[in-house]
């Protein structure tokens, strides 16, 4: 574990140095940890693919009792003492999330890309994707959007090289190893295999998103006429 400051409010807590399930669960465990009981002054907890960011404001770290001049050095004694002993709080246990996807026609124009790139049929294609098993590393890009790790090797197909620049909302991609959702319309190069009917970013809601890092995501093939009546998805 290695422990490095960002800028002067935020501290990076790195757990691994590759994309996997291992460092996955590490990132996730110690996440918990720190996001149950919040160390002092630290107003966040953000997990990433190998890291946590830890947001936090100097001022209440030194009223804390930290050296003005040894802040990172302070909380990063605090985080490994945290990591040695969690909470009992922190060893809930991760969420399962069905997502229901219409796949093909409309909302697939890119699934004989992904197909001929991984020399299956459409058909094939679809029924690999929906029968894996994600783990959701995180949630960026836009508010809501889920990078899903887990994705079948042989489906992994290249971004793009020209993005869209509008991807309606509810779309479910696939971009090099992973597999993401689309929470808005925005631009984006993913590979478009099929749409969901549900709303990933809900800001009248708390929290305001449908998924959160660590969930673990199970897709669900629908037909056309499911999706209108499962719909949530808005312009």
């Amino acid at each position: 574990m290695q422990i490095t400051p960002l800028g002067d409010s935020a501290l990076i807590v790195e757990l691994g140095d590759a994309i996997n399930e291992s460092t996955h669960l590490r990132v996730q465990t110690a996440w918990r940890a720190l996001a149950a009981e919040p160390l002092p002054g630290v107003s966040e907890a953000v997990p990433a693919y190998t890291t946590i960011t830890l947001f936090y404001d100097p001022s209440l770290v030194v009223q804390s009792g930290a050296p003005a001049d040894g802040i990172v050095e302070w909380l990063g004694t605090k985080v490994r003492e945290r990591l040695k002993n969690p909470p009992k709080t922190a060893k809930a246990k991760p969420r399962t999330v069905e997502v229901p996807v219409c796949y093909g026609g409309d909302f697939a124009p890119d699934l004989g890309r992904v197909a001929a790139q991984a020399k299956l049929s459409p058909e094939e294609v679809v029924k690999r994707h929906a029968k894996a098993e994600y783990r959701v590393h995180l949630i960026g890009f836009a508010p809501g959007f889920p990078y899903l790790g887990g994705l079948p090797k042989e489906l992994q197909t290249p971004r793009h090289a020209k993005p869209r620049m509008a991807v309606p909302a509810g779309s479910v991609g696939i971009g090099g190893e992973q597999t993401g959702i689309y929470p808005q319309s925005t631009p984006g190069g993913w590979n478009l295999i099929g749409r969901t009917p549900l709303r990933l970013f809900r800001p009248e809601e708390n929290p305001p998103v449908l998924l959160q890092a660590g969930d673990v995501v199970k897709f669900r093939a629908i037909t056309p006429e499911e999706f209108a009546k499962l719909s949530e998805v808005r312009p």
